[in-house]
């Protein structure tokens, strides 16, 4: 009896925990309609930059193996807006911080996890729409990519990606006291993201540099997911480029973890 109790009290606060959660989503979700040029901007960026890349420098890049370097970038832009936007997660947790958003949820009867959860379950909407709207820009201007089910597999792997950044994010977000910490983020970002295979492969590098791009997070998402959808992949890498569906697994699991679970003690832990 004892036990059932104890599941059903464990259900109960499961589903407590999900439908605030959905709540909070709720709640940043509508701040899309009063703020859409924010949500416009960060859908239309990583066009921006695939165009530019394809068109501007994409006829003096060297594809592995040969073959269209379109097909080889399409891949590591997809990858890479995933990552993109762990500014603007942050700063909406600074902002809601700063303007005492926060401290007004902690002091609700809801679940500690919600506040956090709600903002992820919010940004992955977004960040599910924006590679929606990459994806068809990429099919715009003549990818393609290998078939239904490797592309459902490939969009598993890029969300699971985003979903582990977000968390970084969010705890990033929870610890700034300083809404000029962004700022700091925003730079960080581009190297971590342009250190990796996405636009080039990662052995045409120095050898040090080479080591670093593909254990880098992002890398071993962008070859599992060039693979999937049969873009040329670099073949002369290390033991990281050939388990990189492992790493495409592994490394969003570990990092989600990490950060979940430190977002949730440092929301629980802010000052009244």
């Amino acid at each position: 009896m004892t036990a059932v109790l104890a599941g059903e009290t464990l259900g109960a606060r499961v589903r407590w925990a999900v439908t605030d959660a959905l709540t909070v989503a709720g709640r940043d979700v509508a701040h899309w309609r009063r703020q859409p040029a924010a949500v416009l901007v960060g859908a239309l960026f990583p066009v921006l930059l695939l165009l530019m890349f394809t068109y501007l420098l994409g006829g003096g890049m060297v594809v592995p193996g040969g073959g269209d370097y379109r097909d080889f970038l399409v891949p590591g832009m997809l990858a890479l807006s995933m990552v993109f936007g762990v500014e603007a997660t942050m700063t909406a947790v600074v902002t809601d911080t700063a303007r005492g958003i926060t401290d007004r949820f902690r002091s609700l009867p809801m679940a500690p996890s919600a506040v956090v959860a709600g903002r992820c379950l919010a940004d992955m909407a977004s960040s599910a729409v924006g590679l929606v709207v990459l994806m068809l820009a990429a099919l715009a201007i003549g990818w393609r990519p290998a078939g239904v089910v490797p592309t459902l597999a490939a969009v598993g792997l890029l969300l699971l990606l985003r979903l582990a950044f977000l968390w970084i994010g969010i705890c990033l977000g929870l610890l700034a006291r300083d809404p000029s910490m962004v700022v700091a983020v925003q730079i960080l970002v581009w190297p971590f993201a342009f250190l990796s295979n996405a636009f080039v492969a990662a052995s045409s590098m120095p050898g040090w540099l080479s080591t670093i791009a593909e254990w880098n997070p992002v890398a071993g998402t962008v070859t599992a997911v060039r693979e999937l959808l049969g873009a040329p992949v670099d073949t002369a890498g290390g033991w990281a480029t050939d388990h990189a569906m492992t790493l495409a697994v592994v490394w969003p699991m570990v990092l989600t973890a990490v950060f979940a679970v430190l977002s949730v003690r440092r929301f629980q832990g802010l000052s009244r």
